[in-house]
C-alpha cells in the first residue's frame, strides 16, 4: 500500500518498502570529493531563534554525509540577515568533528531577511577560502524564503558562474521563491530542513547523479517520488454582509445599508512537486523468512522474521514444534455440505501448516488421511508417506465432495478400517498407540455416542477440532473436554497447532500434577456482582480443580481466598493435609456480597497468605488463580506485579464481559488470561487451567526470590541451597531476636526494663516466600 512519509510540510509518497530502503541509503551516504560547499544560514527574525537552531541541526546532519578533509570537502558557513557575516571561511577546520563543534557554537543574529544582500556578498568575494573554482561550489542557501530585496538577478548570475545552489526551506517556505534560488531542475535542488536525514539524502541523490560524489553502492539507485510540499499562507475572505452606515445627501443625515466585511484566515496551499532518493536494497529484499514468516528490516545487514504459529526454530522461521511420541495419527477431515468449499479448503490449510510445523526428516510418527460425507474414504493411507513433501504433495491432491455429514459412521468405520497392523515378524506386530484428529465443523446428523464409545474401546485415542457451537459434540466424541480443541474464528484455526501438538502425545500423562511441589491460592470472587448461584459454580469448579492435586505437606498446599470489598481467609496453606479435609472446607465457603476489589483481595495474598507464618514453603514454586467476572479490577494491576516480583504467577480466570486490557495488565501475559463467555463453559476449561498451573510447577526454582530470611536478613544463594545473614536477629531465617551481651561482672545481672515496657520475643515478619527450598511446618 502507498503510505505518506510525513516530513512536517511536506508529504513523500511511496510505498513502505521504498521508505525503508531511503532510511537504508542514509546510512551509506558519504560523498567524498574535492568540492567546496558554502551554507548560507537564514538568522532573521522570520525565521527566529528555534527555527535557527533546525537549521544548525540541518547542516551538521548534512556534514555527516560530507567526507570533509583539506584535500577532499571543504566547508564554510555564511550567516545572513540585515547583512551577511562569515561564520567560518572553508579553510578553517580540516575534520568534520571540528566543523560541527564550530556550527553549534553559531549564535542567531536576528534583523531583516536580505537574501538579495547576502547572494551579492558572495558575487562580490567568491566563496571565502575556497579554491578559486578549480573544484565544485555548491552553495546551499536556508531561509523561508521570505527576501525583503530582489534575489532574482543575483541568483541568475550565481548559477550563471557555474556555483551549484541547493534551497533549503525552514519553518513555512514560500517555495516559488526558493525553487527560483535553486538550480535547475529544481525539483531536485529544493529540499527542506524539517527531516533532516530525508533532506540530506536528497541532497546526496542530486550531487551523485552529475557524478560530483560516487554512489555509495552499486546496487542503490535514484528514484523519483511524487511530493506535496505545502506553505501556509493568509488568505482573504468574506465573513457577510453586515449593517453599515453610509453618509446621505440630505445634510446632516445617513443611512442604513450593507457592507461586505472580510477576515484573513491562515491555510496550508500544497505545490505537487517530486523528491528525488536514493533507494538501496536491504536485507528482507532476499526473502529470508520461510514459511510464511514476515521480514522486518533492522539496519542494513540486520533482520528479523515474525513467525507463524508452529515455527521459529531458528531466525528464518523454520519449524519449532516437534512430535516426539511414536503414534499412529490418522486426520479424520469432514468434507460435507454442512463445511462448504471454503470450510473445507481451511482444514487443508491447517493441516498442511500442522505437519509442516511439527514433522521432520526422523519423525516417529506414521500419518493418514481420512474424510468423509455420507461416505468414508482413506486417500492416504497411515503411514503410506515417509517423506514430508510427498505427503503435502496428497493433501494438497484432496478435492471436497460435499454430502451429509455423517460423523457416526466414519467413526465406526475408522475404528473397523482406518489402521493397518504391520508384521515385524511372522508372529508378532508393532502396534503403536493410534490417535484420530477429528476435524469438523458442523453437526452431525447420525448419532455420534455409541460410535466414539466403540472407538474409544478398540484403543483409540480421539481428539475433536471444532468451533464453539459444536462443543458439546466434540465432547461426546472425544469423552473428554482436555480433547475438544475448540478455535473462535477461522483465524485463531491455526493457533491451535501448539495445542494440538500437545494434545496428540498427552494420551499416556497422568492428570493434574501428583508429584510436584507447589503452594496454590484460590481467589474467589464473592461479589454481589457475581451473584449467589454464580459463586456456587465457581466454588464447585475449586473443589474440581483441587482433586487433581495430592495435599500434603511435602507435595501440594492450597489457601483460598474469597473476597467482596475486603478480602476473607478461608483457610490457610498449612491447614489442611487431606483431599477430603481440602473439600469439605470448601464446602463452607461463605458468599460475601457488596462491590468487588481484585486488588485488595491480592494484596491480601501477598501479606497475610503467602507467607511463611501461614505455611508458605521456601524453594517451592507458588501460583495465585483469581476467579472474577471482570469487575473491581483497575487498582489490581500493581499488587498483581508485586506477586509477580516475588515470584509469584498470577493466573486470571475471567468469566462474562470485561475490558481485556484491564484484566490483561492484572494477567501480565495473556498467557496467564483465560476469558470464559459464561459460568456454565467454566468446567470445559479446568484441564487446560490445572495443566497451565502444573507446567508453573515444573519451572526452575530462585532459592533467594523472594527474600526467605525475615527481619531484613540477607539471603546468600549457596550449591543447592541458601542461608541467611541476620543484623540483631538469629535463627535459619533470622526469626528470633538476639539475646543481649552480659553486662562486665563476675556474675551476670537481670535486665531491668521500665514497667511500661516489653520485649517482643517472636515478631510476626510478614515475609514473603514462593520460590526456596522445600521447608515442612516442623521447621
Amino acid at each position: 500500500p502507498t503510505v505518506l512519509l510525513v516530513l512536517s510540510i511536506q508529504e513523500i509518497h511511496a510505498d513502505q518498502e521504498k521508505i525503508v530502503k531511503i532510511s537504508a541509503a542514509g546510512q551509506l551516504m558519504r560523498c567524498s570529493a574535492s568540492v567546496d560547499v558554502l551554507f548560507l544560514l537564514d538568522g532573521s527574525y522570520s525565521i527566529g531563534k528555534g527555527s535557527f537552531e533546525r537549521s544548525k541541526h540541518f547542516t551538521s546532519k548534512l556534514c555527516d554525509a560530507l567526507d570533509i578533509r583539506p584535500d577532499r570537502v571543504r566547508v564554510g558557513m555564511i550567516q545572513f540577515s540585515s547583512t551577511p557575516h562569515l561564520e567560518f571561511p572553508l579553510d578553517s577546520y580540516a575534520t568534520k568533528q571540528e566543523v560541527k563543534e564550530r556550527i553549534k557554537k553559531t549564535v542567531f543574529r536576528g534583523g531583516s531577511t536580505e537574501t538579495d544582500l547576502a547572494l551579492k556578498y558572495i558575487l562580490h568575494k567568491g566563496f571565502p577560502g575556497g579554491r578559486n573554482s578549480t573544484v565544485p561550489e555548491i552553495l546551499i542557501i536556508l531561509s523561508d524564503g521570505k527576501s525583503q530585496g530582489n534575489t532574482e538577478i543575483p541568483a541568475m548570475q550565481l548559477k550563471a558562474r557555474s556555483i551549484t545552489v541547493f534551497a533549503v526551506g525552514l519553518k513555512f517556505p514560500r517555495w516559488q521563491e526558493l525553487h527560483a534560488l535553486a538550480s535547475e531542475p529544481a525539483e531536485q535542488h529544493v529540499l527542506f530542513a524539517g527531516d533532516a536525514a530525508d533532506a540530506a539524502n536528497g541532497f546526496y541523490s542530486t550531487l551523485t547523479h552529475p557524478a560530483i560524489c560516487s554512489t555509495t553502492s552499486p546496487d542503490c539507485k535514484i528514484e523519483s517520488h511524487p511530493c506535496d510540499r505545502k506553505t501556509l499562507e493568509a488568505v482573504k475572505e468574506l465573513a457577510g454582509n453586515y449593517v453599515c452606515w453610509r453618509g446621505s445627501k440630505q445634510q446632516n443625515a445617513v443611512r442604513a445599508s450593507l457592507c461586505p466585511f472580510y477576515r484573513w484566515k491562515k491555510v496550508f496551499i500544497k505545490h505537487p512537486s517530486r523528491c528525488f532518493r536514493t533507494v538501496c536494497p536491504e536485507p528482507c529484499d532476499s526473502q529470508p523468512c520461510q514459511n510464511g514468516g514476515t521480514c522486518v528490516s533492522e539496519g542494513l545487514d540486520k533482520y528479523s522474521c515474525l513467525c507463524p504459529v508452529g515455527y521459529g526454530g531458528d531466525i528464518h522461521c523454520a519449524p519449532k514444534l516437534s512430535i516426539d511420541c511414536s503414534v499412529d495419527l490418522l486426520f479424520l477431515m469432514d468434507s460435507s455440505a454442512g463445511i462448504m468449499l471454503e470450510g473445507f479448503l481451511r482444514f487443508k490449510a491447517f493441516l498442511k501448516r500442522f505437519l509442516q510445523a511439527v514433522m521432520g526428516q526422523d519423525s516417529p510418527v506414521n500419518v493418514g488421511v481420512a474424510q468423509y460425507d455420507t461416505d468414508v474414504k482413506i486417500p492416504i493411507e497411515v503411514g503410506q508417506h515417509k517423506d514430508v513433501f510427498d505427503l503435502m504433495k496428497s493433501i494438497e491432491a484432496l478435492n471436497f465432495s460435499g454430502g451429509e455429514t455423517q460423523t457416526g459412521r466414519a467413526l465406526w468405520y475408522i475404528a473397523q478400517h482406518g489402521f493397518r497392523s504391520t508384521p515385524v515378524f511372522a508372529d508378532v506386530r508393532d502396534d503403536l498407540p493410534r490417535v484420530v484428529v477429528l476435524l469438523t465443523d458442523s453437526k452431525s446428523q447420525d448419532p455420534v455416542a455409541e460410535a466414539a464409545k466403540y472407538a474409544r474401546d478398540q484403543g483409540l485415542f480421539l481428539i475433536g477440532i471444532g468451533s464453539s457451537f459444536l462443543r458439546a459434540e466434540l465432547i461426546e466424541v472425544t469423552g473428554h473436554p482436555k480433547q475438544a480443541i475448540i478455535y473462535s474464528s477461522p483465524h485463531d484455526l491455526l493457533n491451535k497447532i501448539p495445542e494440538l501438538q500437545k494434545r496428540i502425545c498427552s494420551m499416556d500423562s497422568p492428570e493434574g500434577c501428583q508429584a510436584q511441589s507447589l503452594d496454590l491460592v484460590f481467589a474467589v470472587d464473592a461479589s454481589a456482582g457475581v451473584g449467589l448461584e454464580n459463586f456456587l459454580q465457581l466454588k464447585d469448579f475449586v473443589r474440581s480443580s483441587s482433586s487433581h492435586f495430592s495435599i500434603n505437606r511435602d507435595v501440594t498446599q492450597i489457601a483460598l481466598v474469597v473476597y467482596g470489598s475486603r478480602a476473607h481467609t478461608a483457610f490457610t496453606l498449612d491447614t489442611h493435609t487431606s483431599n477430603s479435609a481440602l473439600l469439605q472446607a470448601i464446602n463452607q465457603l461463605p458468599f460475601l456480597g457488596g462491590s468487588s476489589s481484585a486488588g485488595s483481595a491480592l494484596l491480601h495474598i501477598y501479606g497475610d497468605v503467602m507467607t511463611v507464618q501461614k505455611g508458605a514453603r521456601p524453594g517451592v514454586n507458588k501460583v495465585v488463580v483469581m476467579l472474577t467476572n471482570g469487575t473491581g479490577m483497575e487498582g489490581a494491576a500493581s499488587p498483581a506485579q508485586q506477586l509477580r516480583n516475588s515470584g509469584i504467577l498470577v493466573f486470571v480466570v475471567v468469566i462474562g464481559d470485561a475490558q481485556r486490557d484491564v484484566v490483561l495488565r492484572v494477567a501480565g501475559s495473556p498467557d496467564y488470561l483465560v476469558h470464559i463467555s459464561s459460568y456454565e463453559d467454566l468446567q470445559h476449561y479446568e484441564d487446560l487451567i490445572i495443566e497451565r498451573i502444573c507446567e508453573e510447577a515444573k519451572s526452575p526454582v530462585n532459592l533467594c526470590k523472594p527474600n526467605p530470611c525475615l527481619n531484613q536478613g540477607v539471603c546468600i544463594l549457596g550449591p543447592g541451597s541458601y542461608r541467611c545473614e541476620c543484623h540483631g536477629w538469629e535463627g535459619p531465617h533470622c526469626e528470633s531476636r538476639k539475646a543481649p551481651q552480659m553486662l562486665r561482672g563476675d556474675a551476670p545481672r537481670s535486665l531491668v526494663l521500665p514497667p511500661d515496657s516489653h520485649m517482643q520475643q517472636s515478631p510476626r515478619g510478614l515475609q514473603h516466600f514462593s520460590r526456596a527450598p522445600q521447608y515442612t511446618k516442623k521447621h
